[in-house]
């Protein structure tokens, strides 16, 4: 996955709370190929006429602002592909489901949780501004919106790290194949039996 460092994109604001996995990635959806793109079918049923994410001025936002709960509902880790593919690299808000952060983070989506209130702001600056930029720099832990001010967020040392080194599961694992290959050569000559073609 890509490496997390710093962001500075545009941002939307989607002020809807309670939004759920089968929101974000309907079902009728999963049976789709991974490699074709989750990316069009994000939010697919809720995309009537005045839709943030259809709005010309919010064209090319990396940064997802939205309400309380985000994520909620069954494990899918579609719901991630969806906002990834559809080029997010960041979501805000004020809470997330459990297991759609842990999702998130392992697909290098970073989640970001504030206090309500700041993040109703963060919405409505957006929303006066249609287009404005924010920032993101995980390093330091900060979020700049429109108004300039800096915002702290906290984050997971673990998960920051895997976001800034760009690490997903697969890449974790292969940070220890030095360690993994004298492992099977040990076994492998303790217990031969064990060996296919021995």
């Amino acid at each position: 996955m890509d490496p997390f460092v710093t962001l500075t994109a545009p941002a939307v604001p989607l002020d809807i709370a309670n939004i759920d996995t089968d929101q974000l990635l309907p079902a009728r959806f999963l049976k789709k190929p991974r490699s074709a793109g989750y990316g069009n079918f994000l939010l697919r049923d809720e995309r009537k006429p005045g839709f943030p994410l259809d709005e010309p001025a919010y064209a090319g936002a990396r940064v997802l602002v939205t309400d309380r709960n985000f994520g909620c509902g069954s494990s899918r880790e579609g719901a991630v592909y969806a906002l990834v593919d559809g080029g997010f690299r960041c979501v805000v808000a004020p809470s997330f489901g459990d297991i759609f952060a842990a999702n998130a983070a392992k697909n290098g989506l970073l989640t970001i949780t504030l206090p309500e209130e700041t993040v109703a702001e963060l919405r409505r600056q957006l929303q006066e501004a249609p287009g404005a930029a924010v920032t993101v720099d995980l390093p330091a832990q900060t979020l700049t919106g429109p108004d300039g001010r800096p915002l702290a967020f906290a984050i997971d040392p673990f998960k920051k790290e895997c976001l800034i080194e760009g690490l997903d599961d697969v890449a974790l694992t292969l940070r220890h194949q030095d360690a993994i290959d004298a492992f099977d050569r040990a076994d492998a000559a303790a217990r031969p039996w064990l060996v296919p073609g021995t």
